[in-house]
């Protein structure tokens, strides 16, 4: 596997969620859901996804995040803050 990490952002059906496809396994098999700073404690990258503003949800699955924004929320805002916290977090974390 590469060093240089790969994000790769797709549209969903949902127009709320748009979803960022890595280069890194995430979980194996297992999905998880942070709605919350709370529920997100056990998950750094979760818990900094959340802290973006206007982020309402993250998904985590394999090799894919989806990030839910609130709907009176821009992708504008949110994307490329959501890439760079994915960047640095696989960036300091040398996964």
């Amino acid at each position: 596997m590469s060093d240089v990490i790969t994000i790769d952002t797709q549209p969903t059906p949902n127009v709320n969620a748009l979803k960022f496809v890595l280069n890194r396994r995430l979980t194996e098999g297992k999905s998880q859901t942070f709605r919350t700073p709370q529920e997100a404690t056990a998950s750094p990258l979760a818990a900094a996804l959340l802290a973006i503003p206007g982020v309402v949800q993250v998904f985590l699955l394999n090799d894919f995040i989806t990030v839910t924004r609130n709907p009176t929320a821009r992708w504008e805002d949110i994307a490329d803050q959501a890439e760079s916290v994915i960047r640095g977090y696989f960036e300091s974390e040398g996964s």
